[in-house]
């Protein structure tokens, strides 16, 4: 007998339940992630709700390869040195000036969170931002903010930038270029809508010395690259990769693919003609740098959802959600992108999003699916860019203050939410300008 009628409750009660106690737990950050959603998933086995084969069904491979592939990718590449190397060489571009050095680091800081992800590119850039601050004898806080914002801001552009976009480009086989169609023009417009923003309050602020700037034009960029031959091999795996996302769409190949394919490829040049002890190890250590809680978390999510879709209760939501709107797309493309913009500000976008879109594919499965679109890229704004709004609403944000705190910088929750909430605010009041203008 299922769990589900010895306790006498429908498969959507007990589902929804499950769901809601996943989530609050989720909330009060008192077990890990990955742990939470595991028991959860395995809760829904065990209640009857799914049976293991169907479990193994509703995971995503496609997006689990995705960042398996791009993790493991990245990490090779960040031993090259590549990355410090851009952000010394892009502070010496603007002759140390202080403010051109926070807009410089928010632009590199956008286009590396756009290509690879943004808490791999905050992990790589923010302590270069520290040992900058540091040289200038400035406060690090303006630029630590600036990065926080431009790594959300840059996951938005891309398929690859940010989980969420991964798994809404998966769910619904949205392709790499659709997304740089739809989001990138967007994204670029909010950063310098926001580097605007950070050049009007911070530039008086931010005075340093002539005896300070020389010191940073006497770094030596060079030095940062520590493997030439390596970063050789890492560009032509990235440019390969990167062509795979575009042909793949077209070829049928989803993104996954590409992505895995490109590490087991960068792997073979980088560590194949080395002695088999040696490259026993390398290989070892790329497969152990894999943030396996990460694609652990994205498993366990996977099958709760699809527990609760299976139950029928995002059907019913969706309905819900159809009626309240009337059907209307535009409509409900604004609830979406301002309702995951509020909520990803306090809550994790990564469980959201990967609730809201059966619900979405629910309410819009009689739309063509040309014309509900624009919901999807509602979905993705929202969920990306409200990520800024607290110190909590997105990894990367917590990955940062965790590197301030160290470097006995901290930053407060209120301190950073005074000013970040208005400017995520208006992030996505631009976002709403542009789904109208576009779209509608």
């Amino acid at each position: 007998m299922n769990a589900h009628a010895i306790f006498g409750l429908s498969p959507m009660w007990l589902s929804g339940i499950i769901l809601v106690i996943v989530y609050i737990i989720l909330i009060l950050e008192k077990l890990n992630r990955a742990v939470i959603a595991l028991f959860g998933a395995m809760l829904m086995i065990y209640c009857g709700l799914l049976n293991q084969a169907q479990a193994v069904e509703k995971i995503d491979f496609n997006t689990l390869w995705l960042l398996t592939g791009m993790m493991m990718l990245v990490n090779i590449t960040a031993k090259t040195g590549v990355f410090q190397y851009v952000a010394i060489r892009s502070a010496k571009w603007v002759r140390a000036d202080p403010i051109g050095i926070m807009l410089m680091l928010a632009g590199i800081t956008a286009l590396f969170s756009a290509l690879l992800d943004n808490v791999t590119t905050v992990l790589l850039v923010t302590p270069i931002t520290l040992l900058i601050t540091e040289q200038l004898n400035v406060r690090a806080f303006p630029y630590l903010f600036a990065t926080i914002f431009a790594s959300n801001i840059g996951g938005t552009a891309t398929l690859i930038g940010d989980p969420p976009n991964i798994i809404i480009g998966s769910k619904n086989g949205l392709s790499f270029d659709a997304f740089i169609y739809h989001l990138t023009p967007i994204a670029v417009i909010i950063l310098l809508a926001v580097c605007v923003m950070l050049w009007l309050t911070q530039r008086r602020g931010l005075k340093t010395t002539l005896r300070a700037r020389a010191r940073i034009l006497r770094f030596d960029e060079r030095e940062a690259i520590t493997d030439i031959r390596l970063l050789k091999k890492c560009a032509v795996v990235f440019a390969l990769v990167l062509l795979g996302f575009f042909a793949g769409h077209p070829l049928h190949i989803e993104p996954g693919t590409v992505a895995l394919s490109g590490a087991a490829l960068l792997m073979m040049l980088a560590y194949g003609s080395q002695p088999g002890e040696k490259q026993s190890e390398n290989v070892h250590h790329a497969f152990a740098e894999v943030e396996w809680v990460t694609i652990f978390f994205f498993m366990g999510l996977f099958i709760i959802v699809g527990a609760v879709e299976q139950s029928g209760l995002l059907e019913v939501m969706g309905a819900k959600l159809i009626a309240a709107t009337n059907g209307d797309v535009p409509k409900m493309a604004y609830a979406v992108l301002w309702v995951s913009a509020l909520l990803s500000s306090v809550l994790d976008n990564i469980p959201f999003v990967a609730t809201m879109i059966p619900l979405l594919q629910s309410a819009g499965h009689s739309i063509p699916p040309e014309a509900f679109e624009p919901v999807w890229w509602a979905l993705a704004l929202g969920a990306c860019l409200g990520g800024n709004g607290t110190l909590i609403g997105a990894s990367a944000n917590l990955t940062v203050a965790a590197f301030a705190e160290k470097a006995k910088q901290p930053i407060g929750m209120v301190q950073f939410a005074k000013y970040a909430f208005p400017l995520m605010l208006l992030t996505i009041l631009i976002s709403h300008v542009y789904l109208w203008l576009r779209y509608f």
